[in-house]
C-alpha cells in the first residue's frame, strides 16, 4: 500500500478521534453535542476537521517524503477547543465574512444542542407536573442521582438551593390546599428565605398564593434541570415512573 494511503488514512482516523475529544471538551457545561438532534452537526464538524487534518498531513507528506510528519495534521483538531466558536452572529450587523461561514456549523451544533435540552427538561417537567408533591418529590430523587458525582462545591450548593426551595414551595402549597389557617400558612413562609417576604405573597388570598407557590417551584424545577443538564447528566430516569403515574393518575 503506498504511504501516502498508509499517512492519510492513520492522519484521519487519529484526526477524527481527538476531534471527538476536543468537541467534547468544547462543549462541556454548555450542553451535549450527541444528543439526538445535535449528533448530526457533531459527525459533520469532526468529519469535516479530520478531511482538512488529512489534506494537512498529505501536503506535508509530499513535502519531506517522511511518512511520520504526515500525522501532524492531527494538530488541526485542537481548534476545536481552543476557537472562539461560535460567533454572536445574531448580535453582530456586519456582513458574514468567510470565517464566519467556517463557523456556522459550530452554530448549527450550540442552537441543536439549546434543542435538545430544551425537549429533555420538558419531558421530565411534563411528567411531574401532573401533581404538585410530584414537583417535590421529583427534584430529591434528580438531586440525589447527581449529588454524588458533583465536585464543584458551586454547583451542589445551587442545585442543593433549588431543591429546598422548591420542596418548601411545595410543602407550602399542601398547606394550603389541606386548609390550614392563615396563620399557619404565614409561619410557614417564614421558614425558608424564598418565601419570608410576605408582600410577594399576597396570603388574603390563599388560593392564589398556592397556584403561584406551585408555578413557581415549577420554574425552578426547569432551572434545577437545565444546570443538571449543562453538568453532563443526559440519562437520567424521568420521574415520576410509569408504574407511578398509572397508579395516582385518575382514569380517562
Amino acid at each position: 500500500m503506498p504511504s501516502w494511503v498508509v499517512g492519510g488514512l492513520g492522519t484521519f482516523v487519529l484526526s477524527f478521534l481527538v476531534a471527538y475529544v476536543f468537541l467534547r471538551i468544547r462543549c462541556r457545561g454548555i450542553g451535549h453535542p450527541f444528543g439526538r438532534r445535535a449528533r448530526y452537526w457533531a459527525f459533520f464538524i469532526m468529519v469535516a476537521t479530520a478531511i482538512v487534518s488529512t489534506g494537512v498531513g498529505l501536503l506535508i507528506l509530499a513535502a519531506t517524503h517522511q511518512l511520520a510528519t504526515a500525522y501532524v495534521g492531527i494538530i488541526v483538531p485542537v481548534g476545536l477547543r481552543s476557537s472562539n466558536l461560535p460567533p454572536q452572529r445574531d448580535r453582530d450587523p456586519t456582513p458574514r465574512t468567510r470565517t464566519s461561514l467556517l463557523s456556522l456549523p459550530f452554530s448549527r451544533l450550540y442552537d441543536r444542542m439549546g434543542d435538545d435540552m430544551e425537549a429533555w427538561c420538558d419531558t421530565r417537567l411534563d411528567a411531574a407536573s401532573h401533581r404538585p408533591k410530584w414537583i417535590s418529590d421529583a427534584v430529591v430523587y434528580y438531586y440525589d442521582q447527581v449529588k454524588g458525582g458533583i465536585k464543584d462545591d458551586k454547583a451542589r450548593a445551587d442545585l442543593d438551593g433549588w431543591r429546598k426551595s422548591v420542596t418548601h414551595k411545595i410543602y407550602v402549597e399542601q398547606l394550603i390546599n389541606d386548609k390550614a389557617d392563615r396563620a399557619g400558612v404565614r409561619a410557614a413562609l417564614q421558614m425558608h428565605p424564598s418565601t419570608q417576604n410576605i408582600r410577594r405573597y399576597h396570603d388574603d388570598d390563599l388560593p392564589q398564593l398556592a397556584s403561584r407557590l406551585e408555578s413557581e417551584a415549577l420554574n425552578e424545577l426547569s432551572l434545577f434541570l437545565k444546570y443538571v443538564y449543562r453538568l453532563g447528566y443526559h440519562t437520567l430516569l424521568i420521574y415520576p415512573f410509569r408504574s407511578t403515574i398509572h397508579r395516582h393518575l385518575p382514569p380517562d
